[in-house]
């Protein structure tokens, strides 16, 4: 078969476009993918609002959006057979350009009161949009392919007779609904070194964009012990990309909770994850039911950063099992299952 043109639609979060590219990962496996990236940057001066209401209206008129408010020229936008994105700010854009060009579409996330027969696919992690028509609920897309990790094969069971030796740990910062404050930030610390001089395990620690600079600069500080500390990823300066390297070697994952993305690219690795919260915290609805989900599947526990002690973290990893499917195969199977058109063998 030729190759399957996408047009990619990108923000600039990579906790979005990871996950068009976890979907434009599992359509490799069933077909050669040839990939046009678009950057999508709108101009702040076009309400949102205003947007959403215009694609009902008589004078809509798919090519003038994309010019007006994306700076985007369709009649330079390339042959494609599907259109691809993820994050609110291309809810627009996909739509514009899959009704311009004719082509069916794929959307990753929530659709803010949008119609979901706009999409040919709209892909979900909350189990609320399971009896939708249109919806796929699964596991966040990941691009990343644990097979290609070099993991070992037998999966092995942590806690209280069997305690990790390298582990890492996932640093996020304050979200809408999480605040870390910096008495919290140094308890972890402490609480990551109590873990050390039990266990004897040494750490991998990768902070994020989210993650505040005067947070990254402590735990700089705190990585200068290479008793607790093997190695040290300030996003600062490594930029993204830089998690399979992590995932290639630890054996559990604690993860700050504010982030889906990161916990579930961790999970997605197949490995052990452990949620970490501050006390304040609080999920909207259909995230807390996402991450319940996760708990439900025995992939995931989480602890407050307060309650994080060896016997604890011990606990809670008794009860994990990791995800034994690799997600890009079983992600593909659903997608060649929902667009036979464009999969078909």
């Amino acid at each position: 078969m030729p190759p399957l043109k996408v047009l990619f639609l990108a923000d600039t979060r990579p906790g979005h476009y990871h996950l068009s590219e976890g979907v434009i990962a599992a359509l490799k496996r069933l077909r050669d993918v040839q990939v046009t990236r678009i950057e999508i940057r709108r101009k702040w001066i076009v309400p949102t609002r205003w947007l959403r209401a215009r694609i009902h209206a008589k004078s809509f008129y798919p090519p003038r959006m994309l010019r007006m408010a994306y700076r985007i020229d369709a009649e330079a936008l390339p042959e494609a057979d599907l259109v691809i994105s993820a994050g609110g700010e291309t809810l627009m854009p996909n739509i514009c350009v899959s009704r311009y060009l004719g082509l069916p579409s794929i959307f990753c996330g929530s659709l803010r009161e949008l119609d979901a027969q706009e999409f040919s696919l709209v892909i979900s992690s909350y189990e609320c949009d399971a009896d939708a028509p249109r919806h796929m609920v699964t596991l966040k897309p990941s691009p990343m392919d644990p097979d290609s990790l070099g993991r070992p094969d037998e999966v092995v069971a942590y806690g209280p007779d069997r305690t990790p030796k390298l582990a890492a740990l996932l640093i996020g910062g304050n979200a809408a609904s999480f605040r870390f404050g910096r008495g919290e930030w140094k308890d972890l610390m402490a609480r990551i070194g109590q873990i050390s001089q039990q266990w004897g395990t040494r750490w991998m620690i990768s902070t994020s964009r989210r993650t505040p600079d005067y947070v990254a600069d402590m735990l700089g500080e705190f990585a200068k012990d290479e008793t607790i500390v093997e190695r040290y990823i300030d996003f600062r300066t490594a930029g993204p990309s830089t998690l399979p390297d992590i995932f290639r070697r630890a054996e559990i994952v604690l993860c700050t909770a504010d982030s889906s993305s990161m916990v579930s690219e961790a999970i997605s690795a197949r490995i052990p994850v452990v949620g970490l919260t501050p006390k304040a915290s609080h999920l909207p609805e259909d995230e807390n039911a996402y991450r319940d989900l996760l708990i439900n599947r025995g992939w995931y526990r989480v602890l407050p950063i307060a309650g994080l002690t060896p016997d604890s973290l011990a606990g809670a990893l008794s009860e994990i099992t990791p995800l034994a499917e690799n997600p890009l195969d079983a992600l593909a199977a659903k997608l060649k299952e929902r667009l036979p058109e464009l999969l078909k063998a």
